[in-house]
């Protein structure tokens, strides 16, 4: 149980649909275009807005923060979306069509267009990021172990995260917990340049507490979130 409302979850898959992100069908509801950010943002849906929720909670008036690709962040550009005095960076060709109609400012970084991802990679991506400056990063990661740290499926875009993360700001990770216990090829980090993980309650007790050994703030978001 999701601890939503039919209600509440059909007036979601309205509102996605109303912003072409799916079709309802006869009793289920289908993306208009399969790509990765779509198909992950249906997967736990209702998980993920709410720790795009609580994410926006951190963000305050007048900050410029930078959102990274992925499907949880996109629900957070979208909350953020909301209110005009924020300024919203991001390499995610996804995430700025999303905010086309926000009020929030939006700056897309150039650089290697990656259709799979509808985000901005390369060479280029990393010498725009040196050249902007943010207070708060929201970071998607593709797995997590103890032993390895964070880590991506994807060398280009986990060399964008990289760049992002010798900036030096606040770097939170914003992530359902099916991605903990996962390794992927190429590293984030160190994790010494993390500060904050925000994940779901169906995160394992142990995993919580092996992120906290490490240092992280750790934010348990829905039911049973009291540990």
């Amino acid at each position: 149980m999701t601890g939503v409302s039919e209600v509440t979850i059909r007036q979601d898959l309205n509102t996605l649909e109303k912003q072409s992100y799916l079709r309802r069908m006869h009793g289920f509801a289908v993306p208009l275009d399969s790509d990765d950010v779509e198909t992950r943002m249906m997967n736990n849906y209702t998980v993920k807005r709410d720790l795009a929720d609580f994410a926006a909670s951190l963000v305050s008036p007048g900050e410029t923060v930078f959102i990274e690709n992925g499907s949880s962040n996109a629900l957070l550009a979208r909350k953020l979306g909301e209110q005009r005095d924020i300024t919203i960076i991001t390499v995610s060709s996804y995430i700025a069509h999303l905010l086309k109609d926000s009020l929030s400012e939006v700056i897309l970084l150039g650089g290697i267009y990656q259709k799979k991802s509808e985000s901005m990679v390369g060479p280029l991506t990393r010498q725009y990021i040196q050249q902007v400056h943010f207070s708060k990063a929201f970071i998607g990661i593709d797995g997590w172990q103890p032993e390895t740290g964070f880590t991506g499926r994807d060398m280009m875009r986990t060399d964008v995260v990289n760049a992002v993360l010798e900036k030096g700001s606040d770097a939170i990770v914003l992530t359902d917990s099916s991605k903990f216990g996962a390794v992927h090829p190429y590293t984030l980090g160190p994790i010494a340049r993390f500060q904050r993980v925000i994940t779901d309650s169906n995160l394992a007790s142990e995993t919580h507490l092996q992120l906290q050994q490490a240092g992280l703030i750790v934010d348990i978001v829905g039911p049973g979130a009291n540990r």
